[in-house]
């Protein structure tokens, strides 16, 4: 098989719906990518942060094995980088004989950049020296935490910390508009080498603050926005962080702000596909989009109002895990047009790049797709899927499995949850405490062990303060 050159685009924050045909986001550039390839409806990222799901992404390894938990910019981190030892898809490619070049966004290592792994940086961000986050230096400048005597639309007040804006207008985007103008440039000069190549696109949108020009949001009608079904959620059946987050941040919104701030988003994935659409018409004009594998994808999603919620992080409903990932192959996909509903993780494009690459195989939490591409069914595919979470930069223990039909969550830190996806697919009844599903409940605890295990987990520690799953490891 020949190597095809690899295109990966991959946006920060944005929710799998956003690219279907029938979401009220404009995403004509990406419909038309599914139209041409496949779309793996069911993919999940395994953690709902930046760092330990790009690190998963570029290694195939889930966080346990990593060592990626959280923001590793700034002093909370848990970790530095991936754990020595461990390399990425780029590695393996770059043997292979691929001419590799980075651009946007990394935030997978806070000690090495993507030249590191391989690749050629070309303008990158989220890299060694870069800190996200305040310190007692940014407390201490002169205003840093005034607050307005009213607030503003889409604002959220809270004293002693610096104001916070959801949602509103900017003329352009610096960040993503320099990695496009970069990519646009570096493309040609790929696709001119002798080499198979594989370019990254890395964008910070559609992240918080939701911030696009106006043109963008004219392309959203105001009366295409409703609540989202499960906004009215009052989530007393769900740990109290989640409450907390909900009355004491998200709370400051009225019902129409937070119309306003999911048209924004929306607004926000429009602008990201004409910048997809950009970078594929450059791809058309090389001659090599034929032999050319794009995938377009993200590395978590937004809860985008869902409960009353925004952002990601704890709560551990789908909308901030669910993240798209379409791929288009002219020359190497099977009956292009078709949806893929098995149970994806984004641990599962490293195989899958390495693979086709005919490069060396790693050890992987994840397996390649390459069946799936070729319309195949694969001999095994997996039943459930795991999620890993430490927190962001609060520590808190979860970790979930889900399948087609049920999701469970382990909290350490409050009482579990338990939801029917079949039949309440917005997850609005937690069903952890009802004795009727207490067998389904203790089954599915139990996968989640023997997921778990499979990664070399750590959460397993018996002490009678912290062993507080409904069964344990041994069981």
């Amino acid at each position: 098989m020949k190597q095809p050159n690899i295109l990966i685009v991959m946006t920060d924050h944005q929710r799998a719906d956003t690219v279907r045909p029938e979401h009220p986001a404009p995403t004509p550039h990406a419909v038309k990518l599914a139209q041409e390839g496949i779309t793996f409806t069911q993919t999940y990222c395994p953690s709902p942060h930046c760092c330990p799901s790009r690190a998963t992404f570029h290694t195939g390894l889930y966080p346990s094995r990593t060592g990626v938990w959280n923001n590793l910019n700034n002093e909370m981190r848990l970790s530095w980088g991936i754990n020595e030892g461990i390399t990425c898809f780029s590695d393996e490619l770059r043997d292979a004989g691929y001419d590799l070049a980075f651009c946007g966004k990394w935030h997978v290592d806070a000690r090495r950049g993507p030249n590191y792994f391989g690749w050629r940086n070309v303008r990158v961000t989220g890299v060694p020296g870069d800190h996200m986050g305040w310190t007692w230096h940014d407390y201490d400048r002169p205003g840093a935490t005034a607050q307005p005597e009213t607030r503003g639309p889409g604002q959220i007040l809270r004293p002693g910390y610096p104001p916070f804006r959801l949602y509103g207008t900017r003329e352009r985007d610096n960040h993503d508009e320099s990695v496009t103008e970069n990519a646009l440039r570096t493309l040609p000069e790929l696709a001119r080498g002798q080499q198979p190549w594989c370019l990254f696109v890395g964008y910070i949108g559609p992240h918080d603050p939701y911030l696009v020009a106006q043109k963008y949001l004219d392309r959203v009608p105001e009366e295409l926005v409703t609540l989202p079904e499960s906004y009215s959620d009052d989530l007393r059946d769900k740990p109290n962080i989640y409450r907390r987050q909900r009355e004491q941040i998200w709370g400051q919104l009225s019902p129409d702000e937070v119309k306003d701030a999911i048209r924004h988003f929306w607004a926000y994935c429009a602008y990201l596909d004409d910048q997809l659409g950009l970078i594929l018409e450059t791809l058309e004009a090389t001659g090599q989009a034929d032999d050319t594998l794009v995938l377009y994808c993200s590395d978590h999603g937004d809860y985008c109002g869902e409960h009353g919620l925004f952002a990601k992080g704890i709560a551990s409903f789908t909308g901030a895990y669910h993240v798209p990932a379409i791929v288009r192959w002219p020359n190497g996909i099977t009956n292009p047009g078709r949806q893929i509903n098995s149970l994806v993780s984004l641990a599962d494009f490293a195989p899958t790049f390495r693979e086709l690459a005919g490069a060396e195989q790693k050890p992987a939490s994840g397996t390649s797709l390459v069946p799936f591409l070729q319309d195949k069914q694969p001999e095994s595919w997996r039943e459930a899927l795991l999620g890993q979470c430490n927190g962001v930069e609060l520590y808190y223990s979860q970790r979930w499995v889900q399948t087609s039909e049920w999701r469970y969550i382990f909290n350490g830190f409050d009482f579990d949850e338990l939801y029917d996806l079949a039949s309440d697919p917005h997850q609005l009844t937690n069903l952890s405490e009802n004795p009727d599903y207490a067998s389904i409940k203790a089954e599915l605890c139990r996968t989640l062990w023997k997921l778990a295990r499979a990664e070399n987990d750590a959460t397993i520690n018996p002490y009678i303060t912290v062993g507080l799953a409904p069964v344990g490891p041994g069981g």
